[in-house]
């Protein structure tokens, strides 16, 4: 089962933090100041509401706060760190709002390829060096948003794993929810199916093969039909009534006459009721 909680983190109460304290995370860009983890300190961690945002975190925790938070007010300079969905995102606190931050929380094992501080990578495939601009953590993975050292945004960036592989290739608008999918693809790829065995079929008897080439149907019509052009799978040239053959009566005319009537009476076409009754014959 899926658990989403956040956590709120504050900076610890020690001298080198003076400096970064209660500061928007503008100021700490221009200072070339980043926000770590080591400087602070997990002050609260509880479960999400189904609609929770860090807005209304914040909001709800200005009107009360919960007997297990140990910190101040949550202020300018706090984090949130939310894991939704199995995607973690940490949010840097403003006077007004909040600063979407990358590489607050690490997995960073240490026999990993690319970490958030990698420079000068270079991808397998790849023209020049690479170096991470962004991160996000999926279902307790790390992926790494890389940009090319030389030309920056104007080309597209990729997606690689810790180990340097490539999870998605030409990103061009960072962690949007396309590419969070196919992360999640990445990770959770779809079972391929199988395809069914054909199915051969049984061998048939010589009287079958006959049956289903149409070989007696096509006899039949060759003996009686005007032209080849007439032999379709039906008798068109049925006589009105049996002909006269020299001072003999053709006994096969009155046989596919006799035929033609049982078969309007059945329903059947007359050359299917001589192909079943021959192929009866044969059987028994």
């Amino acid at each position: 089962m899926e658990i989403n909680q956040f956590a709120i983190y504050q900076l610890k109460n020690i001298p080198e933090n003076r400096e970064i304290r209660f500061r928007p995370y503008e100021t700490l860009q221009k200072n070339n100041i980043q926000v770590r983890l080591g400087n602070y300190e997990q002050k609260y961690l509880g479960r999400m509401l189904p609609a929770d945002t860090p807005g209304s975190i914040r909001e709800r925790f200005q009107k009360q706060t919960p007997r297990t938070f140990t910190g101040h007010s949550i202020s300018v300079s706090d984090v949130l760190v939310l894991n939704s969905g199995g995607e973690v995102t940490a949010y840097y606190v403003e006077k007004e709002g909040f600063t979407v931050i990358a590489g607050f929380i690490r997995n960073g094992s240490s026999g990993a390829l690319v970490s958030y501080d990698t420079t000068d990578f270079h991808i397998e495939g790849r023209e020049g060096s690479w170096l991470t601009y962004d991160s996000i953590i999926i279902d307790g993975k790390e992926f790494f948003l890389m940009e090319h050292t030389v030309y920056g945004r104007e080309a597209a960036n990729v997606v690689l794993d810790e180990d340097g592989k490539v999870v998605v290739d030409r990103v061009y608008h960072g962690f949007d929810e396309t590419v969070k999918k196919q992360i999640r693809e990445y990770l959770n790829p779809t079972p391929s199916v199988p395809e069914p065995e054909k199915q051969r079929k049984p061998p048939l008897e010589n009287w079958q093969k006959a049956y289903e080439n149409g070989e007696y149907l096509r006899s039949a019509e060759m003996t009686d039909e005007q032209n080849y052009n007439m032999i379709d799978g039906r008798m068109n040239n049925l006589p009105s009534k049996p002909r006269k053959i020299g001072n003999r009566i053709s006994v096969l005319d009155r046989l596919h006459l006799k035929q033609a009537e049982i078969g309007k009476r059945s329903g059947k076409p007359a050359p299917q009721m001589a192909v079943a009754e021959d192929m009866e014959r044969r059987r028994k």
